[in-house]
């Protein structure tokens, strides 16, 4: 689509509506559109995103060249929250004016190691990866060494490698799961299992210490292998783990991903179980639309933007040639309360026995 499309370049109506959608007045629309110095680079992004938003092509004047070129390799996009990391990403490059090249990976596609020699190939400036093999504990590392032999920047987001010489940003999964558990020991639920991934992979790994510590500290048990089931980190792998949990009487599950929680929550419909009235379930992620499930899902949020914005700058620091931390910076999460747990069995049989004695 054109500039001058739906209307007339000079087209007073366009303005309006740019104006409009970027919240600034019609005359700093002008300016901008004519490349006129005096606007703010904040109020100037804004216009270029409404030109983006409403469908108009950039004037040739208004794109810039691009600062370099930066990889960006995720697992997935099926799961939503590797989606979110990859456009919250990519706009934070763009607006620092580098080119994002997105890497998306599926079942029997296109690899890791293919990408990074592609990205190679275009004489990538740096390479941020997303819960990539660097998070499987029985993957090589030797990849990672041969691109920092060559000096490649890299930075990695969830799944801490300590043997890799790069700058590691991660949500903090022991946290999360505390949170998660004493949400529900203060609901009353005492038989709590945690659904999670394999745990060959970090991010599950510490998600099972985590619950483990959390169960011991809050209910004194010690040993947390009967309430933890392993599976994927899908829908799938949520019900079947989800369904050996509830089938051994637990009153809660704490989820390694919001999938998995959905997946979860539909075991218990199997079973013609309501949640949260018979089962209690939170996620992970805070996925987008997340909050529109049936129930509104409780979950705990990984905060992407501030941990994208910390890897962003840590890789452009590593490619203006200035030193960023070899170590992890872990990200506390943030327990978001819905509609998917609720009080236990045994706490509301207990306060309807007190309302009935006191009647």
């Amino acid at each position: 689509m054109t500039l001058n499309a739906p209307q007339t370049p000079g087209s007073k109506t366009r303005l309006t509506d740019l104006a409009k959608q970027a919240g600034v007045s019609t005359a700093t629309v002008s300016r901008v559109l004519n490349g006129k110095v005096g606007v703010a680079s904040e109020t100037r992004q804004a216009v270029l995103a409404a030109l983006d938003v409403l469908g108009y092509e950039r004037p040739e004047k208004l794109r810039n060249r691009s600062a370099g070129l930066v990889g960006l390799i995720v697992p997935e996009l099926t799961n939503p929250v590797f989606p979110a990391f990859a456009q919250t990403i990519e706009s934070m490059l763009s607006q620092r004016g580098y080119t994002p090249l997105l890497c998306t990976q599926s079942p029997g596609g296109t690899t890791e190691d293919e990408y990074i020699e592609m990205l190679l190939d275009h004489s990538i400036d740096g390479i941020l990866f997303i819960s990539g093999l660097h998070a499987d504990t029985q993957a090589s590392r030797v990849r990672y060494e041969q691109l920092r032999n060559r000096g490649v920047p890299l930075v990695f987001i969830n799944g801490y490698a300590p043997e890799i010489d790069a700058p590691f940003i991660s949500a903090d999964d022991m946290a999360a799961m505390e949170l998660s558990v004493r949400h529900l020991v203060s609901l009353g639920h005492r038989r709590i299992g945690l659904a999670t991934g394999p745990d060959r992979f970090i991010t599950a790994r510490r998600k099972l210490e985590g619950f483990s510590d959390a169960l011991s500290r809050h209910l004194g048990i010690e040993d947390s292998s009967p309430h933890v089931a392993t599976s994927l980190f899908t829908v799938e792998g949520g019900q079947a783990a989800g369904g050996d949990l509830i089938d051994s009487g637990h009153t809660a599950i704490v989820c390694g991903s919001d999938l998995m929680a959905l997946g979860v929550v539909r075991a218990a419909h199997q079973r013609r179980m309501n949640v949260p009235h018979d089962l209690s379930v939170v996620g992970y992620d805070d996925s987008p639309l997340i909050a529109f499930t049936d129930p509104p899902l409780t979950t705990v949020r990984q905060p992407v933007s501030a941990m994208s914005h910390a890897a962003i700058s840590a890789l452009l620091s590593v490619i203006n040639g200035t030193s960023a931390p070899r170590s992890e910076l872990l990200f506390h999460p943030e327990l978001i309360v819905r509609n998917s747990t609720g009080a236990s069995p045994d706490m509301r049989a207990h306060a309807e026995q007190r309302a009935s004695l006191s009647s």
